[in-house]
């Protein structure tokens, strides 16, 4: 059989997400024993301890089917957040609730509204259902709400706003948020994808979403991958009015979330010492960083994140390379149509420092 006559069309002309470069595929392909990953915006420090732990203890426990629907896990959300578990829906991974709030409201034909660049999910997930994906260009790295706003039309369902965004680690205010839901029409839901949301929480003007859940058609997305360390696991959670919740559940699957990670984000959930930790990190890393690309004259783009978006030259694809060829993993930006740029994840102070390291080798061997 002849498979080009039967795929999807739209399938056909799709390009897959490519993730980061694995650690162990580095080590087989440069012969090297010591690898840094710098490029999936993963925690450094590794899992919560509180997760690990409570992870091995469920571990007799597999052969069982899990919760259908993760009712303590749920239960844990309400409890830290004051909403009803009825609001609130959980996923394998917050890119599956970005899949299903696709499937559940939207139709072919429809219209959804991303920024340009952002996650490249969205585009790619909302492409495969036949969508109408009109892009917005970043303004100065940051999304432009205004020009949004003014995107849409009678056939837009969902605009999707990444806070603080991926790739580029900026973030929209609450004074711009608050104006662009106003008078936001009826038929038109808007989806918060809030994976880097603890990361941001010491900034004073970072919007408060769960707030807005009343006042229109909201969904905000939220992840156990980045700062709690379950990337692993893959668990995410959305909250929503109830209704909204009601439709993504009749379009997810059963047992989407596996027993051990529903047990692992319940521990990791409430695992202070360990989202201090990590935050600290975050936080050191990315005034060593600002301070080094300023010395260094190199443009970057201020993070809200765990990750920092750095312009290093018309060479960023040889620097990305050289850069393999030392274990240091990092993520070249072509693919998000960020030529000359490359996105680094914070790391601890030795991958830092290694990376500044050898980032400066680079750059003068590719001036000389």
């Amino acid at each position: 059989m002849n498979l080009k006559k039967v795929v999807r069309e739209v399938v056909a002309g799709i390009k897959p997400y490519i993730p980061g470069k694995p650690i162990e595929e580095v080590k087989r392909e440069y012969k090297l024993k010591e690898v840094y990953k710098m490029a999936s915006n993963e925690n450094p420090l590794g899992p919560s301890p509180r997760a690990v732990s409570a992870i091995k203890k469920a571990l007799a426990g597999i052969n069982l089917y899990p919760d259908g629907s993760c009712f303590y896990l749920k239960k844990a959300l309400s409890a830290k957040y004051k909403l009803d578990m009825e609001n609130l829906v959980i996923g394998n991974g917050s890119d599956e609730l970005i899949v299903l709030a696709l499937h559940a409201f939207i139709n072919k034909g429809d219209e959804v509204i991303i920024a340009d660049p952002t996650f490249l999910v969205y585009k790619l997930a909302a492409t495969l259902i036949e969508a109408k994906v009109i892009s917005v260009p970043l303004k100065d790295f940051q999304y432009d709400l205004v020009s949004m706003k003014a995107k849409i039309t009678k056939k837009t369902k969902m605009i999707f706003i990444a806070n603080p965004d991926n790739p580029t680690g900026s973030y929209v205010n609450n004074k711009q948020v608050a104006e662009f839901l106003k008078a936001l029409p009826k038929h038109v839901i808007v989806f918060f994808d809030e994976a880097y949301f603890e990361y941001a929480q010491n900034i004073k003007d970072y919007p408060d979403t769960l707030k807005y859940l009343n006042q229109g058609n909201i969904i905000v997305s939220r992840t156990f991958s980045k700062i709690y360390g379950l990337g692993g696991l893959r668990v995410g959670w959305a909250a929503a009015s109830k209704e909204i919740i009601g439709y993504l559940n009749q379009v997810r699957e059963p047992f989407n979330v596996n027993t051990l990670a529903q047990v692992g984000a319940i521990a990791a959930l409430n695992d202070k010492a360990h989202i201090a930790k990590s935050r600290k990190l975050v936080e050191k890393g990315l005034k060593f960083f600002t301070q080094e690309f300023k010395m260094l004259d190199l443009f970057f783009v201020p993070s809200a994140a765990n990750f920092i978006l750095v312009k290093v030259g018309a060479n960023s694809k040889i620097i990305y390379e050289k850069l393999l060829s030392k274990g240091i993993i990092v993520r070249e930006m072509s693919a998000w149509g960020l030529k000359g740029f490359i996105r680094i994840t914070i790391g601890n102070s030795k991958e830092n420092n290694l990376f500044i390291t050898e980032l400066k080798k680079t750059l003068k061997t590719g001036n000389s």
